[in-house]
């Protein structure tokens, strides 16, 4: 069988999935003892900072019996121009799997056309895929799971949102988003999405929020949107979660936030440290989720369809 990568949720079948997320829930129970990355190497490539990535797949290597190599833009010669073609097929003969945290999504899809072991998009600017694994997963256990749910996303169309668009395609959860004029996702993945579930587009949050089962945010400027932080302070205003938006919330409904959170700006502080939130499931979710795909992609024993 042929390598498989992980850049977009949708290259995983509904199926696929369901089987991630069983997985990883025996490995966060403790009911899974198996090694399946013994004598392996995931290489993580770094040129965005991070705390959650990094720690996450490093420990998640550490447990499944591998061992993870942190490389910088700084630290190899992708940071001095060597084309990723080639960087791509040197580490194919060092290593067992690359994860990849970098900006433009099109330098990820190039590093696994060129690849012959696993990559997995740790995240781009366009998608953030591990991370909704990770949501998914805390839905799971605080739900039962997503099937006839409402998720709410309020704030930026950013790669999370774009992400939750190719989750509900996948999965068939409605999804709501209210987004400000001129921040609304990537108009291709919405309409692709559009054609396989109920998707909803607006500029009100409580419109996005009312009845949901789970409502979601993000900051308002990602990493390197700093410039912009006071123009989207401006654009953003009104669409903080905050207690008033989570009573408009089915009366069970979970909230989650990426993080790093930004109190008082998208999320008040009540609502990040009260009894809805599910933050810190949810962060420590990346850990569970990403070995169950690192076992799936890059191990001996657990094996997706071709």
């Amino acid at each position: 069988m042929g390598k498989r990568d992980f850049l977009a949720i949708p290259d995983l079948s509904r199926d696929e999935v369901n089987r991630v997320m069983s997985l990883a829930l025996d490995m966060k129970a403790g009911q899974y003892l198996d090694k399946p990355l013994a004598g392996k190497t995931l290489a993580m490539i770094f040129t965005k900072s991070s705390t959650r990535t990094r720690v996450s797949f490093e420990v998640g290597a550490q447990q499944l019996g591998g061992s993870a190599i942190f490389l910088s833009s700084r630290d190899i010669q992708l940071g001095r121009g060597e084309p990723i073609r080639d960087t791509a097929r040197v580490l194919s003969r060092y290593v067992h799997g690359i994860m990849i945290r970098t900006f433009a999504h099109s330098d990820v899809e190039e590093l696994a056309k060129f690849s012959s072991i696993p990559v997995i998009n740790g995240l781009t600017d366009l998608l953030h895929p591990c991370q909704v694994l990770a949501d998914l997963l805390t839905i799971r256990e605080s739900l039962g799971g997503w099937d006839g749910k409402t998720v709410a996303w309020i704030g930026d169309g950013n790669n999370m949102a774009n992400s939750w668009l190719n989750a509900a395609g996948v999965l068939g959860f409605e999804l709501r988003l209210a987004c400000p004029e001129g921040y609304q996702p990537n108009r291709e993945i919405l309409e692709r999405n559009r054609k396989l579930t109920r998707i909803t587009l607006t500029a009100d949050p409580r419109e996005a929020a009312r009845g949901a089962h789970v409502v979601n945010t993000d900051v308002w400027a990602s990493m390197g949107q700093e410039k912009e932080q006071e123009e989207r302070a401006r654009a953003f205003q009104g669409y903080i979660v905050d207690e008033a938006l989570m009573t408009t919330a089915d009366r069970d409904a979970i909230f989650l936030h990426c993080l790093p959170a930004h109190r008082g700006e998208e999320v008040s502080d009540g609502v990040i440290e009260g009894p809805r939130s599910r933050v810190w499931n949810q962060a420590e979710n990346r850990l569970h989720v990403q070995k169950a795909l690192m076992a799936t992609l890059m191990g001996s024993r657990e094996k997706m369809s071709p």
